[in-house]
């Protein structure tokens, strides 16, 4: 397996498409499916804790084809909540998303703040990848 990529950033939009080519250079081709989680996890710290936020990213080759994506922030306390959004609602659909795409996710408390992870199946060559359903 290759050495994970880490990345010590600010969440602020203009991060958000970096972010986005770094994890496809890291991974070595096409991966939207990483891409659109990493980009749902920043935006809902943008979002919920403020432009400036200092955030790790991290994304890691594991077994089996699969691939596991960590977004870290500093705030313990707040709980991420996946929502059901009305049609008229433009917001609160991301881990909607994440949970459409990723084979798990969910979120590690410690001391000094949280990880959001989740874990996404390799890609297949149409780039759709399959999924068991697991929600924690």
């Amino acid at each position: 397996m290759n050495e994970p990529l880490v990345l010590e950033l600010l969440a602020f939009p203009k991060a958000v498409p970096e972010v986005r080519r770094s994890v496809r250079e890291h991974l070595g081709g096409p991966c939207p499916e990483v891409q659109l989680c990493v980009s749902e996890l920043l935006a809902n710290v943008i979002r919920h804790l403020g432009e400036g936020t200092a955030v790790t990213v991290r994304v890691a080759r594991m077994g089996g084809g699969r691939t596991r994506l960590e977004v870290t922030d500093p705030d313990a306390h707040a709980w991420l909540v996946r929502r059901r959004p009305g049609a008229d609602e433009e917001s609160g659909r991301g881990l909607l998303l994440v949970d459409a795409v990723a084979l798990r996710w969910g979120v590690e408390h410690c001391p000094g703040g949280k990880t959001v992870w989740c874990e996404l199946p390799g890609e297949t060559a149409a780039g759709v990848s399959g999924r068991s359903g697991a929600y924690p």
